[in-house]
């Protein structure tokens, strides 16, 4: 998944001002205990975080 991919669907299910905010203050253990900001700064795949943030906040399968 390429970040642009990424970030769009982080903006539709948490809407733009909020997608931000939620990566860059929610830690998550699914990331091992980092942000979005960190796990992608650690270089963790995209397609792997986005997957983590569905888990963590009950995405609904239309947006996966």
């Amino acid at each position: 998944m390429r970040l642009t991919d990424f970030w769009q669907r982080m903006a539709e299910h948490f809407g733009g001002a909020y997608a931000d905010s939620f990566a860059r203050d929610h830690v998550m253990s699914e990331l091992g205990g980092r942000t979005v900001h960190e796990a992608l700064a650690a270089g963790c795949d995209a397609k792997e975080i986005w997957r983590a943030v569905c888990v963590t906040m009950d995405v609904p399968g239309h947006l996966r």
